[in-house]
């Protein structure tokens, strides 16, 4: 018999001091595994999403909120801003690009974003089918909103006020689907985008008069701006009719922009300027507190496997301490009886990392599946990376120190005595 075929009979005739052994030891992998696989992609995901973005100008409030909302799509706006404001920003010489979005309303908990190809563009999106809108209510959507809503070629929807569901609906317009987008693994995979005009059109009737929409478009126009305008929810205070965006997302055309613009937009205007670098930074401190914090409850669940498989081999080596005197007698060597303790501790730790890598991929792909904001997030349970395999690394490792105490007795048993006390 050989000495594989010797451990793993050994293991199988106490099935359940087996099975609590690889349970906890799956358990703290699965865990470390899902933080891994989570925290990465969603990383990854971030910064892809603001690469190309120097500087979010929008309403006054929490500056890691205007990043979140008007970047990942993930909050509420913090206000609107005056088109004619941001039209000062856009035309500043440290401005390279502007492109302005309005927020505020959705089709089944999809975001409707009203901007500019210039949008589609920052993330080097292509269509799969259609075409770019032309007219007003003509809508692009993500492919993931399209597979999501079953959305095709041609097809109309009504849009909800706000971000729900459960908002009013603007049933006297529908959107038309004209073009839909190919997948880019970024935030637009789960988008409505459509012209700013649109976005105006479906509001138009909180204004007092269609004559003043023109007034205001026609005054927008005369800027000489450098983006097409769009526009929220007007401002109905007074029945001032005046446009407003939600946002801009800037490009700088020199660093001296990084270094000038926050300070003009945040000291001479009333509205506020968020950089998605420094704010992503902040938000990885933040989600870095929970992550540590179930690391060393993963730790802990290691920690105990580890020291269940130390006193399981432990005691089983008193328990065999006569087996072991048998086989020395029928030829095998001392060195035969440690690999023999040290390949059990690392099958044990083997089964475990690999049960505990199977369970955490599944719980993301399980996740993913019952969860739509795990799916928007684009978070994959079939993504593996070579963390994977130091994980794998690190758990043999961890078996083989465990069975090392009871692998140096096993090599030093004293067959003569042994035998004398049997």
């Amino acid at each position: 018999m050989s000495t594989f075929s010797l451990v793993w009979n050994y293991l199988k005739s106490k099935p359940l001091n087996m099975a609590l052994n690889i349970t906890l030891l799956s358990l703290g992998i699965a865990v470390i595994t899902i933080l891994l696989l989570f925290s990465s992609q969603l990383e990854q995901k971030i910064n892809q999403n603001a690469k190309s973005i120097d500087l979010v100008v929008g309403a006054k409030g929490s500056p890691l909120q205007l990043i979140l909302c008007n970047i990942f799509h993930i909050d509420f706006p913090t206000g609107n801003i005056k088109l004619n404001e941001a039209e000062r920003i856009a035309h500043n010489r440290l401005v390279k690009k502007a492109i302005p979005l309005a927020l505020g309303d959705s089709y089944q908990d999809y975001r409707i974003v009203g901007t500019t190809q210039d949008y589609a563009t920052l993330y080097e999106a292509q269509l799969s089918q259609g075409a770019w809108w032309n007219k007003e209510l003509e809508a692009v959507v993500g492919s993931n909103t399209a597979s999501m809503l079953n959305l095709k070629i041609d097809d109309s929807f009504v849009s909800n006020h706000g971000l729900t569901k459960e908002g009013g609906q603007h049933e006297e317009q529908h959107f038309i689907v004209k073009g839909i987008l190919k997948p880019t693994s970024t935030v637009l995979d789960n988008l409505i985008l459509t012209s700013v005009e649109s976005i105006w059109k479906v509001h138009e009737h909180v204004e007092n008069t269609i004559d003043e929409v023109r007034s205001d478009k026609s005054e927008s126009n005369q800027h000489d701006s450098t983006f097409t305008a769009s526009s929220l929810v007007p401002s109905i205070a007074g029945g001032d009719s005046t446009k407003e965006i939600t946002s801009m997302l800037i490009q700088y055309r020199s660093p001296m922009g990084a270094v000038m613009m926050p300070r003009l937009v945040n000291s001479q205007s009333n509205m506020q300027a968020a950089s998605p670098a420094f704010e992503t930074a902040r938000l990885f401190t933040i989600l870095g507190v929970g992550v540590e914090i179930v690391l060393g409850f993963a730790y802990v669940l290691i920690f105990i496997s580890a020291l269940s498989i130390f006193i399981a081999l432990y005691n089983s080596l008193k328990e065999r301490k006569y087996d072991l005197a048998i086989m020395r007698t029928m030829g095998a060597s001392r060195s035969n009886l440690f690999v023999t303790i040290v390949l059990e501790g690392s099958t044990l730790t083997l089964l475990g990392s690999i049960a505990g890598l199977f369970m955490g991929h599944g719980t993301l792909l399980l996740l993913a599946a019952l969860i739509d904001d795990v799916q928007k997030a684009g978070v994959n349970g079939f993504v593996f990376y070579i963390t994977e395999w130091w994980i794998l690394g690190g758990s043999l490792t961890l078996g083989f120190i465990c069975s090392l105490l009871p692998a140096i007795q096993a090599y030093r048993t004293d067959i003569s005595r042994v035998l004398a006390e049997n």
